[in-house]
């Protein structure tokens, strides 16, 4: 079922001529109506920066625990710093009780913003724009994190340009509204499984992700990514060599109002088998500003109809969320 996600080249994008923008938008406005995934070529991130983010961040991971837990996230609120294993549980955001996800992971988020600015150090700011947690070793992963961190921002930006002209908006539509995102990175190790997970127990819960989109760099080995398909089955996700995958989050589905669609999706656990399978992915979270309201989109309402969604504020649907993510488990 994977050929239902289809490769998108962003190729065009960075050229600069409108056709060819167009061209994109209506290849993505196709796979967000149909599956909310897609993958994509052509999106001028290196693939040095990846290899050398994906070889600290197993350096990272590889150390003791007690070195790692030197920069453990502060609190159930905060996506900076380390979580050690079984710290969340995804299916928890949709109401569903299971066991904690076979998972560790770090995270980090925008660093290059004015210290002194009141939306980034008071109020809600404590939740989107945290200071991160550096551990001593690697020296290499804070300088490869935040250039990986700045690339794939200014690629979410050019991605929500087209998302625009594919909602038949101007193309700057989302730029006031996505300029001061609290975008974060997170590190997702999962670790081989000696012993057999508990029943119900995944590598990731199912669910679905909560802000604009999310591109994801995720190694295709045994226990992988899967997606839900339009009748209910689970699609497994082979992002083609050289590919990020793509997906939208709840954010864009309420702008939407469901017009496209923000996917389930969980990764499932190696065969026993494959055990000894080890697996790393890079979640980049892209999302609006902590104070943008999202409101059904003019171009998506549908007449004589009541939007699906009552009107709320990015932070208080993301907060919401995150919050329940980790409520079965200590911070």
């Amino acid at each position: 079922m994977s050929q239902n996600i289809p490769v998108i080249d962003l190729a065009p994008i960075f050229s600069g001529f409108t056709e060819g923008k167009q061209q994109v938008a209506a290849e993505v406005g196709r796979a967000l109506e149909t599956v909310g995934f897609f993958y994509i070529s052509g999106h001028d991130v290196p693939e040095e920066l990846v290899r050398q983010l994906r070889d600290e961040a197993y350096t990272f991971f590889a150390l003791p625990i007690e070195e790692k837990m030197k920069v453990r996230r502060p609190a159930p609120e905060i996506t900076r710093g380390y979580d050690p294993p079984a710290q969340q549980s995804l299916s928890a955001t949709r109401g569903k009780v299971s066991p904690s996800d076979l998972q560790e992971g770090f995270g980090m988020g925008g660093f290059d913003f004015a210290p002194d600015d009141p939306y980034y150090n008071t109020g809600l700011g404590h939740y989107f724009f945290a200071p991160n947690l550096w551990p001593a070793e690697p020296l290499a992963l804070r300088p490869v994190l935040e250039k990986y961190h700045t690339a794939l921002k200014s690629l979410a930006t050019k991605i929500m340009q087209i998302f625009a002209l594919a909602l038949d908006l101007k193309e700057d539509f989302f730029d006031n509204k996505v300029d001061k995102t609290g975008a974060h990175i997170r590190l997702n190790k999962y670790p081989a499984q000696p012993r057999p997970p508990e029943t119900g127990q995944l590598r990731s819960g199912a669910h679905t992700d909560y802000g604009t989109l999310t591109i994801l760099y995720g190694e295709d080995t045994p226990g992988g990514l899967q997606a839900m398909g339009a009748h209910g089955e689970w699609i497994d996700i082979h992002p083609p060599p050289g590919s990020f995958i793509v997906n939208i989050g709840d954010s864009m589905a309420r702008w939407t109002n469901d017009r496209w669609l923000s996917t389930l999706h969980r990764v499932v656990n190696p065969s026993r088998e494959h055990a000894t399978s080890e697996r790393l992915s890079v979640a980049f979270f892209h999302a609006a500003n902590y104070d943008t309201e999202l409101r059904c989109l003019k171009s998506c309402e549908i007449p004589g109809e009541l939007p699906k969604y009552e009107s709320t504020f990015y932070a208080a649907y993301y907060i919401d969320k995150l919050m329940k993510s980790r409520q079965t488990v200590s911070a």
